[in-house]
């Protein structure tokens, strides 16, 4: 990301090829749209390369990156309540429905299946934080970084997601083994 910063643009090209499937993970997994997914990572791209001056290199350059993936998600959908489009998706996506050919998956797609619909039902901070410590890898610091709060912050919203998770799973698993 230096030499992108000091002009020489041709190592924006290596950087995506390094980095592109990482945010593409991040966006679906906070989406669950590959469309989206795929444009959120051209977006962030597109900021690295507006906003190049600003990496100082002081700190590892993922937590950069996905400080720009996290802004670029929330810009994203700052957009989409201003145009009440994300009213129509709500309205196509129908909460707590038992997925189609549920009972007839193996225990593996089963468990994938309510730890993504579990994931969708956590606020966008602690989603954050499972998403970057449990699916991408970053440590607490660097998340901490990223969501411009504490370490101890961080560690306080994965213990309080995971708890939410555990129930949220349990319920959901509940409810479609008695439908």
């Amino acid at each position: 990301m230096m030499k992108v910063k000091d002009g020489d643009l041709d190592k924006l090209g290596l950087l995506y090829e390094r980095y592109n499937r990482s945010l593409f993970s991040f966006f679906y997994r906070k989406t669950r749209q590959p469309q989206l997914s795929e444009d959120l990572v051209q977006s962030v791209f597109e900021r690295m390369l507006k906003y190049r001056t600003t990496y100082s290199g002081t700190g590892a350059f993922t937590t950069w990156m996905f400080s720009i993936a996290r802004n670029a998600h929330i810009d994203h959908y700052r957009k989409e309540k201003r145009r009440k489009e994300d009213e129509i998706l709500d309205e196509e996506r129908i909460e707590g429905e038992n997925p189609s050919g549920y009972a007839e998956l193996d225990e593996r797609s089963r468990k994938r299946i309510l730890l993504e619909q579990a994931l969708d039902q956590l606020d966008d901070d602690k989603k954050d934080v499972v998403i970057l410590s449990r699916f991408e890898g970053l440590r607490y610091q660097e998340i901490a970084e990223i969501q411009g709060v504490s370490e101890s912050a961080v560690k306080v919203r994965m213990f309080r997601a995971m708890k939410e998770l555990k129930d949220i799973v349990s319920t959901l698993s509940e409810e479609y083994t008695n439908e």
